[in-house]
């Protein structure tokens, strides 16, 4: 990698490889979700989620790349940190609370992720490019702050008494 644009391509390339894995992954986590508000906030992000994939496939297609470019190790570390911890616990209200962090800890990624790829589209001036970043940034953004709603408002507070 010499420039910035082949910095940018990488980059989209991670986001893609990213976002499928999470995509592949949450049905193993919704699975094991017994709280109605975290199992709806899960689904609803999933079809986020496939939007998302759709715009990075859209995103390569404009780059004249291919998405598949690169292998994402921080979300394949995060998945697998997810799946260790839920091994270790029985399905109930700790639970959700170990796996609204894990996705917490995935949706940050993501954030900064996309943060990165949307200010290297604009200084690229790929002002097109960083309009749809901006669009998964505020999804992404939003899913975060549902998962922190719903584990302060009813998750938590269930799994700390235990």
């Amino acid at each position: 990698m010499q420039t910035m644009d082949e910095f940018f391509e990488h980059t989209i390339q991670d986001l893609y490889s990213a976002e499928t894995q999470a995509l592949e992954a949450m049905p193993q986590l919704v699975q094991r979700v017994q709280n109605e508000q975290l199992r709806q906030a899960l689904h609803v992000h999933q079809r986020e989620t496939e939007s998302q994939v759709t715009r990075l496939e859209q995103i390569a297609k404009q780059l004249g790349i291919d998405p598949d470019g690169e292998t994402c190790m921080a979300m394949q570390g995060l998945i697998e940190e997810a799946q260790d911890l839920l091994a270790q616990l029985k399905d109930g209200p700790l639970a959700d609370a170990a796996i609204i962090g894990a996705a917490q800890k995935m949706e940050h990624y993501e954030i900064a992720s996309y943060g990165t790829a949307r200010t290297l589209a604009l200084q690229t001036g790929l002002d097109q490019i960083a309009n749809i970043l901006e669009t998964t940034l505020k999804e992404e953004k939003a899913a975060d702050e549902k998962l922190t709603y719903v584990a302060t408002t009813s998750v938590n507070q269930k799994a700390a008494q235990l």
